[in-house]
């Protein structure tokens, strides 16, 4: 069955895991990473991420060489997946040919899973292609694969003689699946029309769909992320029903509230709030700032549930109130972007990668304001008390709130837990502009209980700013960060 979590390498988590050598993840300890999730959480697949760092192309032979009697009882390709995260040549210029390297390896990545398992076991079948807007991107890497990798092996040097594999073997898998990852508003309300015409002319029977949850968030507003993907759902469910092909969504969720609320203590609320998800991400936050046998049994909890249909909305009320919340919450934003990007250059690093840009950094080419990822961008704002969940509510009225209760279940809960590291000392900072377009009435109604220890630490932040005494924010930052149980 495709596996109910996906462990992935967002770096989001406060805690240095026990394996790592430093606080910053990179090459060797992600090789442990993936085994640890396989072998001691019970995730059974791992994305891979080859975009934005130094491409590891030997980790299915090192996986299965330095833990081989784990994987001699638990097959990588069949009961564990492994599932490459690939660059997009449309949009990472500078990173497109790591795409075009990365496919080359799956052949050979199955040439040493059938070395070791003794038969034709197919180690890597998929990958993932971010900020997916159109069909045609994938198909360009699907036929890329299918006519220039694999179909390599039927070409001849020259006339006369042999073909290519004759002289270095076969080329397996002769397809791979490519997964869009959807992440901007305009493509998540077309996710069904990609799907269906990205299948037209294949004779395929399931399919998988990434819808992001962060960086809609950030570009449009928490709330208008969580309405963009219930829409996108029931959009995909119904196209689904038509095609008779089973569409399996993976949605990208993080510890935060902002990100999705998706933590080992909430597993419930989350497979309440997408019932026809099929995967979720399990990112490094949840897997590392919880005690291991409250992760696993979490891990189990997902995987013990099967999924259902959506949770069906108004998609006209849906789209008024996404327009609503998104115009406000970008003014907000671009008022604020000075205090978060002074912050964020102080927010500690989890992984070595430059991580691709977002919306608002491609706008800056147009003169707008740019911005840092969605995890250190969140980060900053709690770090000095504004939960970022509450900007652009203040767009809705009454009547809109109350809706948005009918469609959004956890919304109250996931708001009120945001609610907890609002700091009044943060008004010293923030914008008057921001602050007083901040929904009070809301924040009212939620109660007034407050984290007091992270208020303290958040105000020693918000005092260092004030002053512009900032060379040593990172401190505070983390030890906030710690009682939260993730960074951003």
């Amino acid at each position: 069955m495709t596996p109910r979590c996906m462990s992935t390498q967002h770096p989001d988590n406060v805690t240095t895991p026990f394996f790592a050598r430093n606080s910053v993840l990179a090459g060797e300890d992600e090789i442990q990473e993936a085994y640890y999730a396989f072998s001691h959480l019970g995730i059974e697949e791992q994305m891979w991420d080859c975009e934005g760092k130094e491409v590891d192309n030997f980790v299915v032979e090192k996986l299965l060489t330095r833990y081989e009697r784990f994987f001699r009882m638990r097959k990588l390709g069949r009961e564990l997946r492994l599932t490459l995260r690939v660059p997009n040549p449309e949009i990472e210029r500078t990173e497109a040919k790591i795409l075009l390297e990365t496919l080359e390896s799956i052949p050979r990545n199955f040439d040493i899973a059938r070395a070791f398992y003794g038969e034709d076991v197919v180690p890597i079948f998929e990958v993932i292609l971010p900020m997916t807007s159109s069909a045609q991107a994938l198909n360009r890497i699907y036929y890329y694969y299918k006519n220039f990798v694999s179909g390599k092996a039927e070409k001849r040097f020259f006339n006369g003689d042999i073909k290519i594999k004759e002289w270095i073997g076969d080329f397996k898998p002769e397809e791979i699946s490519v997964i869009p990852l959807i992440e901007d508003k305009h493509s998540m309300l077309r996710s069904h029309e990609i799907l269906e015409d990205y299948l037209k002319d294949k004779r395929i029977e399931q399919q998988r769909v990434f819808l992001a949850r962060s960086d809609p968030a950030m570009n449009y507003g928490s709330l208008s992320a969580v309405l963009l993907n219930k829409i996108a759902l029931q959009r995909i469910w119904r196209l689904a029903e038509k095609l008779s092909v089973e569409l399996l969504p993976i949605i990208g969720v993080g510890s935060a509230p902002f990100r999705g609320n998706f933590k080992p203590t909430n597993v419930y609320n989350c497979l309440w709030e997408y019932p026809s998800v099929q995967t979720y991400t399990v990112q490094s936050a949840f897997k590392y700032d919880y005690p291991e046998e409250v992760v696993r049994k979490a891990i189990e909890e997902i995987r013990s549930r099967r999924r259902g249909a959506p949770r069906f909305v108004s998609e006209e009320k849906c789209g008024e109130m996404v327009e609503k919340v998104s115009a406000e919450y970008g003014r907000l934003i671009r008022l604020l972007s000075p205090l978060i990007n002074l912050i964020a250059r102080h927010v500690p690093a989890r992984r070595r990668r430059k991580l691709h840009i977002g919306l608002f950094g491609y706008a800056r080419r147009a003169g707008d304001v740019a911005l840092p990822r969605a995890i250190p961008f969140c980060c900053t704002l709690y770090s000095v008390g504004l939960p970022p969940e509450l900007l652009g509510l203040n767009a809705l009225g009454e009547r809109e709130l109350e809706l948005v209760e009918d469609m959004y279940v956890n919304f109250r809960e996931d708001l009120g837990e945001a609610v907890r590291y609002l700091n009044p000392d943060a008004e010293r900072v923030v914008p008057k502009e921001v602050w007083k377009r901040l929904p009070w009435g809301l924040i009212e109604e939620l109660g007034d209980e407050r984290d007091e220890r992270h208020a303290e630490i958040t105000s020693r932040v918000v005092d260092a700013v004030a002053k512009n005494r900032t060379e040593n924010l990172e401190k505070d930052i983390t030890e906030a960060a710690w009682l939260r149980r993730f960074l951003g």
